[in-house]
């Protein structure tokens, strides 16, 4: 069942006590992805293992328990059912895996995220904006050189190219490579880059 898992939804990172309990998912706001089209509910693991299941202007109260290291035993509407948990990239998506069966839930944290999530293509939205954001701070933080006139320079961060292009020093149109990259053959333009932050 794991297999099936991991195949699935690859890159997953399994529950650490002390690095996720308190500050990724004790009273945070996961919106069940499975099934959001037929209806939306919001889980919110709470202290005191007490579980709330909000759908709509109903909200139930149920329980859960950490029995081992992230195997979870929860209260749910069809019984108890244990599940181990799983976090995704920077602890925003949850995955419980059931234990029984080779199925798993997936849920996304929408704690800190303006919009409401309440269809498929809002889940749609709501990863766009998390990976645009990523890519942005990657770029952010990188290094390029840029070659104009037959000349290389660099490397510099894209803050640096942007204000060389502000300046007027260079042009927004030089290519620019990464500087883990040998050649300029990806065609990537300074303009690409200032695009990405903005």
């Amino acid at each position: 069942m794991e297999d099936y898992l991991h195949r699935t939804i690859p890159n997953l990172k399994p529950f650490d006590f002390e690095i996720h309990h308190d500050t990724h998912f004790i009273n945070q706001k996961w919106v069940l992805v499975n099934g959001i089209s037929n209806k939306k509910s919001v889980y919110t693991f709470k202290d005191d293992n007490i579980l709330e299941i909000t759908r709509k202007n109903q909200v139930i109260t149920t329980s859960w328990v950490l029995d081992i290291e992230n195997v979870f035993s929860i209260e749910t509407e069809d019984g108890l059912i244990n599940v181990k948990a799983y976090f995704k990239e920077d602890n925003d998506i949850l995955v419980l895996n059931h234990q029984d069966k080779q199925e798993f839930a997936v849920y996304i944290n929408t704690t800190n995220y303006e919009n409401e999530v309440n269809s498929v293509e809002d889940v749609q939205d709501y990863l766009k904006e998390k990976y645009k954001k990523k890519a942005s701070n990657v770029i952010v933080n990188h290094e390029f050189y840029y070659i104009e006139n037959s000349e290389e320079f660099g490397p510099f961060k894209v803050e640096e190219l942007s204000q060389k292009v502000k300046n007027e020093e260079i042009s927004a149109y030089c290519f620019v490579r990464d500087v883990n990259e040998e050649d300029y053959s990806k065609r990537l333009r300074i303009n690409d880059l200032i695009s990405e932050i903005n």
